[in-house]
């Protein structure tokens, strides 16, 4: 039978973690209790803190006796991550905790794949629950009341939470039908819609087409997909997430952008999309240090900056250094006639300066493979031809 993982501190919250234990057993699933506490481990669990410690690379000592608890969280955090991955039995995964365990615990939780069920209660689940969810299906559940003791609120909240995970473990998603399309992880932002509406219309009577709005998260979550085996291949059109990174904006990936295809060896068809403009919110919004740049005010909400030839090379030098690291089937896409909608002859982002050095520092750094290949499609990114040379490569590998 799957497991219901509860995991929690059990030196500050053991009353409420044995309730929960207690809940998804009568419930009819089978609970392991694992104590992730770093000052005084329990020994009365199903798994000790200091089995989980004893899985930090650094051993025990980062995770267990220290004075600096944010030290000690991150140190467990990393042993958890590291023992939940080698667990084949999971059928879900509840923490409970405040902000220190919600922490800890979804950490772990992120690392586990799309579709393993997640449940979260914590003190922090009303607020800004980005940087615990992440690009990942953790369901965050307020605990009303801090979980500190049982109470008639705190006893009704963990209980519901305890039933919900022991349901996703007992009721597992029914199997895909026989006829499911493969899917495609594809990611767009509004100045390469049409673009992206051409492939999709294109590829849906033969593949599903999943799109991810390129702000930071959304590719994050297109590559936590594709880690999870979840997609077949990736059409990464839209890469604005790498200048935001780079340059400063509000809508950044992280460091390990592009990783999934480096990992998996999934079949990759990517571009420049987007990379012409750095996101930021309104337009008193955007930093003092960008005075004077050339903006866009795209609505009330959101103002563009254009990305200089500079901006560009560093641009380009990230985007090479990993598509270099792909060893699987890679084909990328140049559109020599612009990168984005505004970035064309008489638009307000068109700069042929900013738009070579991001060329051809890429044709400069890109090593071809006998899969990996460069294309160079004399079209910007939202014409007919460049959309039908993207869904020429895509048949090439996919």
């Amino acid at each position: 039978m799957a497991k219901v993982y509860v995991i929690g501190t059990m030196d500050t919250k053991g009353e409420e973690l044995r309730f929960a234990a207690a809940c998804v057993r009568r419930a009819g699933a089978e609970p392991v209790l694992v104590d992730v506490g770093t000052r005084n481990p329990a020994g009365d669990v199903d798994v000790t803190a200091v089995e989980i410690a004893s899985h930090c690379p650094e051993g025990t000592g980062p995770a267990l006796g220290l004075d600096d608890r944010g030290r000690a969280i991150a140190g467990m955090a990393a042993g958890l991550t590291r023992w939940l991955a080698g667990r084949r039995d999971i059928g879900a995964v509840l923490g409970l905790g405040g902000s220190g365990n919600t922490a800890l615990v979804t950490h772990a939780m992120r690392a586990l794949p799309v579709g393993t069920p997640k449940l979260m209660v914590s003190t922090v689940a009303s607020g800004n629950v980005a940087p615990y969810v992440g690009p990942t299906d953790i369901a965050m559940m307020y605990s009303v009341v801090d979980v500190a003791g049982l109470n008639a609120i705190s006893r009704r909240v963990i209980a519901n939470a305890a039933h919900a995970a022991a349901g996703m473990a007992l009721a597992e998603a029914p199997p895909a039908p026989a006829t499911e399309k493969p899917g495609i992880g594809m990611t767009m932002f509004g100045v390469t819609t049409a673009c992206v509406t051409m492939l999709r219309e294109a590829l849906d009577p033969t593949h599903e087409c999943y799109v991810f709005h390129a702000t930071g998260a959304g590719g994050r979550s297109m590559e936590k997909l594709a880690d999870s085996g979840l997609v077949a291949a990736v059409i990464d059109l839209t890469t604005t997430e790498v200048p935001d990174f780079l340059v400063g904006g509000v809508f950044p990936c992280d460091a390990d952008r592009f990783g999934a295809a480096i990992r998996t060896r999934l079949p990759y068809v990517g571009s420049v999309g987007a990379v012409d403009m750095v996101n930021f919110g309104a337009l008193d919004t955007v930093p003092e240090r960008f005075t004077g740049r050339n903006l866009y005010v795209h609505n009330s909400q959101v103002t563009l900056m254009r990305t200089t030839p500079d901006e560009n090379v560093e641009i380009a030098h990230f985007i090479v250094e990993r598509l270099n690291r792909m060893e699987g089937p890679v084909r990328f896409l140049l559109p020599l006639g612009g990168v984005s909608a505004i970035d064309a002859p008489g638009m307000p982002f068109h700069d042929p300066a900013a738009d070579a050095a991001l060329f051809d520092t890429i044709r400069a750094g890109f090593v071809p493979g006998p899969n990996r290949r460069l294309v160079e499609v004399p079209a910007a990114i939202n014409d007919r031809a460049f959309a039908d040379a993207v869904l020429t490569a895509f048949r090439e590998i996919a």
